[in-house]
């Protein structure tokens, strides 16, 4: 009889339970038909006029179907809420994380403090993250490189490469590091570290020259057998108030992959922090792109900050990503509002998910190239994680004629698009080449560190119709050679068996001849500054600059393997960086010192060395 008795009762529960999950699913699927509309719904379908976007930055659909009524789910009985799970296993070697994590370094000061709202931001907007737990999936892309290969004087003394002044592979790397993971190997690029910092090379005594050449040869802190030589270059520096009107288009990806506080939240503060430099001879435009491009701001004078705020403002993230329709409609303005002598330029702010339109990537840089040609360069500015495209941010910026930073933090976009505005708006030089001839006789081998996807034909460095890189108003760049001084017996490179020694005519005295390429903004035609480097210039130590330069290159270089380093671990570039004596008033050796610190106590190497000394 009970037997029976709990049947029933079990049978009409069961049939209870059935009708609620029925009624709840009924629910959630009138829920996700809303949610789902919603979702799907382009941010634009056309380009629009200026006020045409809503307040959350969405708009009914064009074909008559925008005033679709959604499900009335009302009458529907929330379920009771299920048991919470039962809290995960720590993950494993969490003890070296967390010690880690305590390690995290205090965000460098800028220049100037970041107002926003009227508080001062003097912390990185996003809390940093544990490290990625298993079955994270990270879809972020990044182009494959192996490092420049070691070369032999006598087989090839000469080297050819392009400049690059971009940063954002250092920014990148640095948002990994603080969230207590370490780089994947491609997202290391070397030059990118090596160019981030400021080595306070002096500038040209006049404009006649757009920069200054410095050289500097001392012996590699790794390998007391072998010499770094290093080759920077100084642009002149202009006030803010002689930079030409410039004609800005911000081409802000609001797809839904941008939609957390590290990518379209830190992008609207970081650009609102640049609006108070902006002046009324400016332009500036806003187009936006999701599923479609739309146009958020046309030119507006840059002397209406409030109207320019009040549209970053209103971004807000939805729908897929249409990257080439708003790469198209950005050009577009650009041309609309092109100023003849000035400043003309799209700065593209996106994580670089593009799904939808032209996905191709050299179809994209193919787009961009022809743009080019206009007169209207292309900045790139990285933000987020997880999905981010790194490889189709840094060579659009490549083929743009312009440069690829990565915000992390809020400090960082202000660093970009305030402190050094200057340099990214205004191009001093243009298609910058770097050839470098080896002397056989003093020189038995090299390796370029870093410019692996700028490095071009020998014959290439004559040809003015090869495109190279901008250096902008005060920017600097630093290359980096390793080289082996014949009969050191460092050499990693056994000479051919039948190579024939070629007499050397010249004096015996030279090192190497550098010789640096550029044409004006607005030339065709290239210019030539020549140098020798003398093996007198050689000293016995490295200068402070050349010291943290070298332990930069170092610190790439082993968060790619270490396979030039010997035992030169963690600790040694720490301790180099440490000792190099360099103005350091905004923090930034400081900040690398404790990053070398974070890697060490992620990656298990020894105690970390102290920071520098104030």
């Amino acid at each position: 009889m009970y037997a029976r008795k709990s049947l029933s009762l079990a049978i009409a529960a069961g049939l209870m339970f059935g009708i609620g999950a029925c009624s709840v699913q009924e629910k959630s699927d009138a829920v996700a038909v809303v949610a789902d509309d919603k979702d799907e719904r382009p941010l634009f379908d056309e380009p629009a006029d200026a006020g045409a976007v809503l307040a959350e930055g969405r708009r009914e659909r064009a074909d008559g179907r925008g005033n679709e009524q959604e499900v009335d789910v009302s009458f529907l009985e929330a379920p009771p809420a299920p048991p919470a799970p039962p809290p995960p296993e720590p993950p494993r070697e969490i003890k070296s994380l967390e010690a880690a994590k305590q390690s995290a370094p205090m965000y460098p000061p800028t220049r100037q403090a970041i107002a926003v709202g009227g508080a001062v931001a003097a912390s990185p907007s996003v809390p940093l993250q544990g490290q990625p737990l298993a079955g994270d999936i990270s879809t972020e892309k990044y182009a494959d490189h192996e490092d420049n290969a070691v070369m032999r004087v006598a087989e090839q003394p000469v080297s050819t490469f392009s400049i690059d002044v971009d940063t954002g592979s250092y920014t990148n790397v640095r948002r990994m590091l603080n969230q207590g993971q370490m780089p994947p190997r491609d997202a290391v690029r070397a030059e990118e570290f090596i160019n981030y910092f400021d080595y306070a090379y002096a500038p040209p005594a006049d404009r006649k020259t757009p920069f200054a050449v410095h050289t500097e040869v001392a012996p590699a802190p790794w390998n007391a057998k072998r010499h770094l030589m290093l080759v920077g270059i100084q642009g002149y520096e202009i006030a803010a108030a002689e930079i030409p009107a410039a004609n800005i288009v911000f081409l802000i990806d609001t797809s839904g992959s941008m939609e957390s506080a590290d990518k379209i939240g830190l992008l609207k503060q970081s650009f609102m922090a640049m609006v108070p430099k902006l002046r009324e001879q400016d332009r500036i435009s806003i187009v936006v792109y999701a599923g479609s491009a739309g146009l958020v701001l046309p030119p507006t004078s840059g002397a209406d900050h409030e109207t320019i705020s009040a549209a970053f403002d209103r971004l807000a993230a939805g729908g897929s990503t249409n990257g080439a329709a708003g790469i198209e409609l950005a050009y577009q303005q650009a041309k609309r509002a092109f100023i003849k002598d000035g400043v003309n330029r799209v700065i593209l702010a996106t994580d670089g998910d593009f799904n939808v339109g032209t996905v191709d990537m050299e179809a994209l840089k193919t787009m961009v190239a022809e743009q080019r040609r206009s007169g209207v360069s292309l900045t790139t500015l990285g933000f987020g994680q997880g999905n981010y495209n790194d490889e189709l941010s840094e060579q659009l910026a490549d083929i743009g004629n312009g440069n690829h930073a990565y915000i992390d933090t809020l400090n960082e976009g202000h660093k970009v698009l305030v402190e050094e505005m200057s340099s990214t708006l205004f191009t001093i030089a243009k298609d910058v080449k770097i050839q470098v001839e080896f002397n056989p006789a003093v020189v038995s081998e090299y390796r370029l560190i870093g410019y692996e996807n700028r490095m071009l034909r020998r014959e290439d460095f004559n040809n003015d119709k090869i495109d190279a890189g901008e250096i902008g108003a005060g920017h600097d760049v630093t290359a980096i050679y390793e080289v082996v001084l014949a009969g050191s017996g460092a050499e990693a490179v056994d000479p051919l068996r039948y190579g024939a020694n070629a007499t050397v005519k010249h004096s015996g005295d030279e090192l190497a001849f550098v010789k640096l390429r550029y044409k004006q903004p607005d030339a065709e035609q290239s210019t030539l500054i020549e140098r020798p480097i003398k093996r007198s210039q050689i000293a016995r130590e490295a200068s402070p600059r050349l010291q943290f330069a070298a332990a930069v290159a170092a610190f790439a270089d082993r968060l790619r393997g270490g396979e030039h380093l010997g035992d030169f671990n963690l600790a040694a570039i720490g301790k180099l960086a440490s000792q190099a004596r360099n103005d350091d008033r905004y923090g930034y050796q400081r900040e690398f010192v404790e990053l070398v610190n974070r890697a060490q106590a992620l990656s298990g190497e020894a105690t970390p060395v102290a920071a520098v000394a104030e």
